[in-house]
């Protein structure tokens, strides 16, 4: 009689050299100052008000609404559980942008975490989402993953060409794989950037 397989499912453990990299300051491109760090439960508040302040076009995809406490709570739950890493960028107090790397929980594809990335309307432009991408690649590349996937819709077109000046191919189109509130599906794109090519975008 065949024994049922069990698995474990996969969590981020973080090595030293992936933790010692945050908190970090830098400049962007226009002089302002911003603070990486990783996100806990600490910063639930911040990435609720950083939420309410987007524009609805921004939220429309999201996988949670984060615009709400709880959604956020079960965000920082699945951090917690290693699941999940989250980089913030902060402008003094206030949340300008994150970068999170999710693992497949799938033990075949546990080489593969997906990326999804935002930054306020006011940080765009200015280096910021280049920033928290390598900031994503190095720890990617620290917990020994091999590629990065992004997923989007098609109209998502600069969501498109961030990814794509990032590094990042088109892979696959899927049909109708998603609906919006309205009702309407979309299809829906998934781009990848393989992290063993990685070269001049991180200073590991």
């Amino acid at each position: 009689m065949a024994t049922a397989r069990t698995t474990t499912p996969i969590a981020i453990t973080l090595p030293s050299a992936v933790a010692k990299r945050f908190p970090k300051s830098l400049s962007l491109r226009n002089g302002e100052q911003m603070t990486l760090r990783l996100m806990t439960r600490a910063d639930r508040d911040a990435v609720v008000n950083f939420a309410r302040s987007l524009p609805p076009n921004d939220l429309l995809f999201l996988r949670s609404n984060i615009t709400e406490p709880a959604a956020v709570d079960r965000w920082v739950d699945n951090i917690e559980a290693g699941r999940s890493l989250t980089i913030l960028a902060y402008a003094g107090d206030a949340l300008a942008g994150y970068a999170s790397l999710h693992l497949n929980e799938a033990d075949w594809m546990r080489h593969i975490a997906e990326i999804r990335m935002l930054t306020g309307p006011a940080h765009r432009g200015v280096g910021l989402g280049r920033i928290l991408a390598g900031e994503a690649y190095a720890v990617g590349s620290g917990l020994g993953l091999k590629k990065l996937s992004a997923q989007m819709t098609l109209d998502q077109g600069g969501a498109r060409r961030t990814f794509e000046r990032l590094g990042f191919k088109a892979e696959a189109l899927l049909g109708d794989w998603v609906m919006s509130s309205d009702g309407q599906t979309r299809d829906l794109l998934v781009m990848a950037y393989d992290l063993a090519g990685l070269t001049d975008m991180v200073d590991a």
